[in-house]
């Protein structure tokens, strides 16, 4: 099979031609679609993400596919089962999933919004529902609400009830933000972050995928009893959080990595992922990917991350 695979860190993904894997115990072997690409996989490139690969490893965290084989004690999937995945390398022509992370894809569903779905979505709904339990009426601010997870939880904030503040770089990214829902739009290259959000009255959830500045202006913005969760650091910047101001304010920051909940919940994801599609089939979400691309052309995707030109989603196909 094919795979593109990072040898080095800090160096280009190889096209190579390596044996297909065998699934191990409670594992599936899925012949890939589709491959849905993160901010992730970019410090995957530079080992700076939290969990370390084996190099030389494929990147890709999310996959739409076909399950081919089964491994010892798998229950519940046949071959030829058509599902999503969360994976460790997504980025081949089939590639090993845990069962308990394969959810069926629904009836008429592309392969690129079932790539694009898991952890965009999966992020932004656990987030928002699981762990801040944002409520209809609640006032939520989305920083970088046109990239992947951002735009995600414009549309699952709205469709939760939130009074949604999309915050991102530029008219033509807030554009996008609207079309998904945002009820007020937010540029963070001409406005003060603090003086919009304390006009609207303040914060209730603040769901932060940029971190630097943006989270200090957000951080200040919260009413009392707010929730923020930090959700990446695509400013580069990694935010100290003040315990005192916590504690005046009787606010929660609330720490999430999706990657954690498959080990140590997959229960929350499979779960969270059955509620996704079901809205999905409701006509609720639209997934929007801004960038398909064939496996040999993945560096590229992952340069669209890099330098935020991508919208949504960025996916690569199989063929």
């Amino acid at each position: 099979m094919r795979a593109m695979r990072l040898h080095a860190l800090n160096e280009l993904l190889r096209l190579d031609e390596i044996p297909a894997p065998e699934p191990g115990p409670g594992e599936v072997r899925l012949r890939v679609e589709a491959c849905g690409l993160n901010f992730a996989d970019t410090l995957h490139v530079k080992g700076r993400y939290q969990e370390k690969k084996t190099l030389p490893s494929a990147l890709g965290g999310e996959v739409c596919g076909l399950v081919e084989a089964l491994g010892e004690g798998v229950e519940g999937l046949a071959p030829g089962d058509r599902v999503a995945a969360l994976v460790a390398e997504g980025l081949a022509e089939q590639t090993l999933a845990d069962a308990r992370l394969c959810t069926p894809v629904p009836s008429g569903m592309s392969a690129q919004d079932a790539a694009s779905f898991q952890v965009a979505y999966g992020t932004s709904h656990v987030a928002l529902d699981h762990l801040a339990r944002m409520r209809p009426g609640e006032r939520l601010l989305v920083t970088g609400a046109a990239g992947g997870v951002g735009l995600s939880a414009v549309e699952i904030g709205k469709l939760m009830g939130a009074e949604v503040i999309a915050c991102a770089r530029g008219p033509a990214r807030l554009e996008i933000a609207k079309a998904a829902g945002a009820d007020h739009l937010l540029d963070s290259e001409t406005q003060d972050i603090r003086e919009v959000c304390l006009g609207l009255g303040g914060l209730d959830v603040v769901y932060d995928a940029v971190g630097g500045e943006q989270w200090t202006a957000a951080f200040r913005s919260c009413r009392f009893g707010a929730r923020l969760l930090p959700i990446g650091f695509a400013s580069g910047e990694v935010p100290q959080i003040p315990a005192n101001h916590l504690l005046v304010k009787n606010l929660t920051a609330i720490g999430f990595w999706v990657g954690a909940y498959k080990t140590h919940a997959p229960e929350v994801l499979s779960g969270s992922l059955a509620q996704l599609f079901a809205w999905w089939r409701e006509g609720k979400l639209k997934p929007h990917v801004s960038h398909l691309l064939p496996l040999e052309e993945a560096e590229a995707g992952l340069d669209l991350l890099r330098s935020r030109k991508a919208t949504g989603k960025v996916v690569v196909t199989m063929g």
